[in-house]
């Protein structure tokens, strides 16, 4: 394991419930294919966020008709030769080429070895940058645009599987305003939050705002919301009510909008996953 991992462990009843997997089989795994934690004197066996990726990819693998031997196998895979932090090369190759299998890869290493943060900081957001240097240029490139996005996503997917929320916990939602179609940087902040243990529902993209009001009114608890914005044309006033939500606006979109009392505005991937860890926590006290 590399030394820049994120020190981000996980019980093998979290894996279990995050994955859908029994208990029994992930035991199974470990002692059959030595997925997942290895025993070590004086430590419990806990995943790792390397651990985490390589059983998730090997649960997808069996639930799409791989034998486990030959899943396990292919699942390693996913825990391949540290990548060099933030290099975009190999990323805008495999993107440029469409090839996707390596594109995942390329990406999803990232992930595991250096975090969700750095990761869209110092590589994706690179990448997407040199990408419309080139458009603006006149050299086209949508479709390698449109499957870096997804790469992303899936990728973050991969390496940081959804996490199940508590009853004790306060929900986290995000979602796009109406009319917003920009949904990847919620993707990446659902990531990050996972990272951390705060698990968040994502509603997506353009989700109007009768369509949020019914989500929020589900949970019991007073839930934290994130708005995401990429434009002002979509920063619509939205009945910010601090009585029944913690609202957290995200995105360019906010920052040519009134001040408002009632919200709290992020600019950074770090300020977002900062802003909604305190609103969660302050809310179960």
């Amino acid at each position: 394991m590399n030394n820049d991992e994120p020190l981000v462990e996980y019980t093998v009843g979290m894996v279990a419930r995050t994955l859908g997997v029994p208990v029994a089989t992930l035991r199974s795994w470990n002692r059959r294919y030595g997925l997942g934690p290895q025993h070590l004197p004086g430590r419990h066996r806990h995943y790792t966020q390397t651990d985490l990726a390589v059983t998730a990819r090997m649960v997808d693998l069996v639930r799409a008709g791989a034998s486990p031997a030959s899943a396990a196998v292919a699942a390693r895979a996913v825990a391949g030769p540290v990548p060099a932090r933030g290099d975009i090369v190999p990323v805008l190759s495999a993107a440029e080429r469409l090839d996707h299998a390596e594109l995942l890869a390329a990406i999803t290493a990232h992930v595991i070895h250096y975090g969700v943060v750095v990761t869209w900081n110092q590589l994706c957001r690179p990448a997407f940058g040199e990408i419309v240097r080139r458009q603006l240029g006149g050299a086209g490139l949508v479709d390698v645009e449109h499957l870096l996005s997804w790469a992303v996503t899936t990728s973050l997917h991969r390496a940081v599987p959804l996490l199940r929320n508590s009853v004790d916990r306060a929900p986290i939602v995000l979602a796009c305003t109406d009319g917003e179609s920009h949904v990847l940087p919620l993707e990446v902040l659902r990531a990050a939050l996972a990272e951390v243990g705060l698990p968040a529902l994502l509603l997506g993209a353009s989700v109007p705002a009768d369509a949020l009001a019914a989500a929020l009114a589900k949970h019991e608890r007073r839930p934290v919301v994130v708005l995401w914005s990429q434009s002002r044309d979509t920063a619509h006033p939205v009945p910010v009510d601090r009585s029944r939500a913690d609202w957290v606006l995200a995105g360019p979109g906010w920052l040519e909008r009134g001040s408002s009392k009632a919200a709290v505005r992020v600019n950074t991937l770090e300020s977002a996953v900062d802003e909604v860890q305190r609103a969660a926590v302050s809310e179960l006290h």
